[in-house]
């Protein structure tokens, strides 16, 4: 009777137990974005004269993201974070939303924070937003996230927080003015929250510095540290990739204080590669006269640019015990990331749109080959560009048009185009794309200036300079 009676209690015990992860089982998450970061700048990519030391342990601690993509520029891979969709899919895939433009990030789609949240997660943003600011329904705070501290658009002077003039640093929805570097202060904020959060509740922190964006500044005394380079322009640069590297260290520290680290998984990536293109090194800075800083290693070109350089991007993830430490060389995009997350979590996706991401937990723990055998680089009316295993095919459809495509893997730095030596390949990749292009939203960037040209009919109009449309073969 003992032995029916333990069988029983064993049955009614699978029956009643939920099968969804446990909440302390969950991680908390700390997802850290760089901005415009190069992909040689970092020590774990063989930079020699930024010191990265913390990002650096990092990666030898956990799985080191080799082809880790994004979008090749800001606002479009924040989209694609926060969605797990392509950006072409909601007119986000053209350039950024510029500081006059009163469009977001659609409304109806179901971000991850708003996902994590309806788990049980505390959500929180410090840093960086520029999915919309002229409407606050496209604001951190109503689109999931529990506390929000920091830029609203993202290209700021990084002492007095304003772009031309204007504040652009809030907290919970409203302005704050204050002294401080912009990269320590993102790090303290980050701190208290930590500090003060309650470990039995999954945290969710989305840490988004605008370093090293433009323009080039840090405090003196840690340009004066880095005497062993001569440039200095880069000499700037590499004192803020050294200040953002050390509040990550700070942000490690305050993991492991409060009892946090073993249970938290941290992710670290650029949002598109560094720059190298004047053009597109944003609207308060004038690069033309100096050598831009920024090194993304093999990779050809930069941000805003299709190659390589402008959308393979350094990356890490690591988390104690759970990550092998490993170089990772799966496929991963960054909409891999929110269900990916969602999966930790325990978090439903079933209010999402559907997804482009696929779940690549087991790529970045365990090195397992990645579920991902295609990558769209982007759609856009005047160019895309598309991956399928190790062929990559650019195609430039505005006049001149042009079609390149490259063996990814014998040629990562895209030096020789093998176009005309694979006609019925390039024939069936510009399918793909041209099918995709029947699904994409017409991009806001360009209704945006359409407005503003018209705006201006009666005199000449005057577009931004950062157009998005660079491309070093135009």
């Amino acid at each position: 009777m003992n032995h029916i009676r333990a069988t029983l209690l064993l049955l009614l015990s699978a029956v009643v137990v939920p099968q969804k992860t446990d909440a302390a089982e969950r991680p908390h998450i700390v997802h850290i974005v760089a901005d415009d970061l190069g992909w040689k700048d970092v020590g774990f990519n063989g930079c020699t004269d930024i010191p990265t030391p913390n990002l650096d342990r990092l990666a030898a601690g956990g799985a080191k993201l080799t082809q880790f993509y994004v979008q090749p520029m800001c606002t479009p891979t924040r989209a694609a974070l926060m969605t797990g969709r392509y950006p072409f899919r909601y007119g986000l895939q053209t350039a950024v939303i510029p500081s006059v433009a009163d469009y977001g990030l659609d409304t109806t789609e179901w971000l991850l924070p708003q996902c994590l949240k309806q788990a049980g997660y505390r959500t929180a943003i410090i840093g960086k937003w520029h999915l919309g600011h002229a409407d606050r329904k496209f604001w951190p705070r109503q689109r999931g996230f529990d506390y929000q501290y920091g830029a609203m658009i993202g290209e700021l002077d990084y002492f007095t927080h304003e772009e031309h003039g204007v504040l652009d640093w809030y907290r919970d929805n409203e302005p704050v003015r204050e002294t401080g570097y912009t990269t320590e202060l993102l790090g303290d904020d980050a701190v208290r929250l930590i500090e003060s959060h309650d470990a039995a509740v999954p945290l969710y922190l989305y840490l988004a510095f605008n370093a090293p964006h433009t323009p080039y500044q840090a405090p003196a005394e840690r340009i004066a540290r880095l005497t062993n380079i001569a440039d200095p322009t880069r000499r700037t640069y590499a004192a803020m990739v050294s200040c953002l590297d050390d509040q990550v260290g700070r942000v490690i520290a305050a993991l492991e204080m409060t009892g946090m680290r073993e249970n938290t998984l941290v992710l670290f990536h650029s949002d598109n590669g560094g720059t190298k293109n004047a053009m597109f090194a944003g609207v308060m800075s004038d690069l033309s006269k100096v050598r831009i800083p920024c090194d993304n290693g093999p990779y050809r070109d930069g941000k805003a640019s299709l190659y390589e350089g402008g959308t393979r991007v350094c990356a890490l993830a690591n988390w104690p015990g759970r990550i092998q430490p490993q170089e990772v060389n799966g496929l991963i995009h960054a909409v891999d990331l929110y269900p990916t997350l969602a999966a930790l979590a325990g978090a439903s996706t079933e209010q999402c749109k559907p997804l482009d991401g696929a779940d690549v937990w087991k790529v970045i723990a365990r090195g397992e080959p990645s579920p991902r055998a295609e990558i769209v680089y982007n759609v856009e009316p005047f160019r895309a560009a598309l991956r399928q295993g190790e062929w990559k095919l650019i195609w430039r459809t505005v006049l001149p048009s042009s079609v390149q495509l490259f063996n990814i893997e014998s040629d990562p730095s895209e030096s020789k185009n093998l176009a005309a030596d694979h006609p019925e390949l390039v024939n069936a990749m510009q399918a793909r794309l041209d099918n995709a292009a029947t699904e994409a939203v017409k991009p806001l960037y360009l209704v945006e200036q359409f407005r503003v040209i018209m705006l201006n009919m009666d005199g000449e109009p005057v577009l931004p300079t950062d157009d998005g449309f660079g491309d070093p073969d135009r």
